[in-house]
């Protein structure tokens, strides 16, 4: 398996660890008798995965395409993508 294939896997699998936590969320709000406190623990568990998720997927993409692996300099329009980036997606 390559590093590709291993890093789609991993990003992959939080996700479904994510969609875990939100069923879990479902579950507890359609239950008579959820209590708040549980229920917001759950979301923030959910909210703190797929900010781990945006992240990962944040770093790949700046590493991959703005960066080239590390072999090209950031340029001020790579540097104008990557403020882009980050205002649109970590809000």
């Amino acid at each position: 398996m390559t590093t590709n294939n291993r890093e789609k896997v991993k990003l992959l699998n939080r996700v479904k660890r994510i969609r875990g936590q939100i069923d879990s969320v479902e579950r507890a709000l359609g239950s008579d008798d959820h209590d708040c406190a549980d229920v917001l623990m759950l979301l923030a568990a959910a909210r703190g995965g797929i900010n781990g998720l945006m992240g990962e997927v944040l770093e790949d993409h700046i590493r991959l395409h703005l960066l080239k692996d590390g072999h090209a300099p950031l340029t001020p329009e790579l540097g104008e993508d990557l403020i882009d980036l980050v205002r649109a997606y970590l809000k």
